[in-house]
């Protein structure tokens, strides 16, 4: 009897909510400390998750939710910049 797969769970930063890895944004911030959308969820780095909602991405720039994650100072240009390419990826 083969055990079923073990599905990788993730917490949205914005929302607190526990959703399969698969259904989730990867933000990443990578060794040059420059962070953006991971669409792959595989580009190395530290990576931080947000549920596939618009909702979700809105809060993140209007809480400044990726200082904290990241302990760095992110600029309001990144934020823009990640709400672009998620509407754009939509």
């Amino acid at each position: 009897m083969q055990k079923p797969k073990k599905i990788p769970m993730r917490t949205c930063i914005a929302c607190r909510e526990e959703k399969p890895k698969k259904e989730m944004l990867r933000i990443v911030k990578n060794a040059e400390g420059e962070i953006r959308l991971d669409f792959s969820g595989k580009l190395p780095g530290r990576g931080a998750y947000i549920c596939n909602s618009e909702a979700c991405v809105k809060k993140l720039g209007k809480y400044k939710l990726l200082h904290k994650t990241f302990s760095a100072n992110v600029s309001e240009e990144i934020y823009a910049r990640i709400e672009e390419e998620f509407l754009g990826g939509k």
